[in-house]
């Protein structure tokens, strides 16, 4: 585990070594305009408020009924990115998710697959999951 000392307070954060690698190394982010366009993105979801700092979006490719790509943008802290990264993976692996399956997913199923984050930035997994939820509501909206 990282150990790194919050200032403010003096209080010791732990991080898993699942968070520091999906921070430092964040997967399925989408760094470039290029990647979204060749990922042929059938949803969308955007959440957050700039004013607050944190905001995310995510695009998915969505076929056969599953999630078969899943891209991200952030602008959040490390445990957001390692949440949003770790997300990306969950939705994708084994042929991908379906609507449902990932409907199903919970910021405590996105902790436990971190193996835990500290208290005080449980509710940065959040956002997310939130994006999650857009993008596929998106994707329904167009299918109606």
């Amino acid at each position: 585990m990282a150990d790194i000392k919050k200032k403010e307070t003096g209080q010791q954060w732990f991080y898993s070594d699942t968070v520091k690698e999906h921070f430092l190394h964040p997967h399925n982010m989408a760094n470039e305009d290029k990647l979204i366009d060749e990922m042929r993105p059938n949803a969308m979801g955007e959440v957050g408020s700039p004013a607050c700092g944190d905001v995310m979006k995510m695009w998915l490719h969505i076929d056969d009924g599953r999630i078969k790509k899943c891209l991200w943008r952030t602008f959040g802290c490390a445990s957001a990115i390692a949440s949003t990264s770790v997300l990306s993976e969950m939705v994708t692996e084994k042929g991908g998710m379906t609507l449902e399956e990932a409907e199903k997913i919970r910021p405590k199923d996105i902790i436990k697959r971190l193996g835990g984050l500290p208290p005080l930035k449980v509710h940065c997994s959040v956002l997310g999951d939130q994006a999650l939820r857009a993008a596929i509501a998106d994707y329904k909206k167009k299918a109606e």
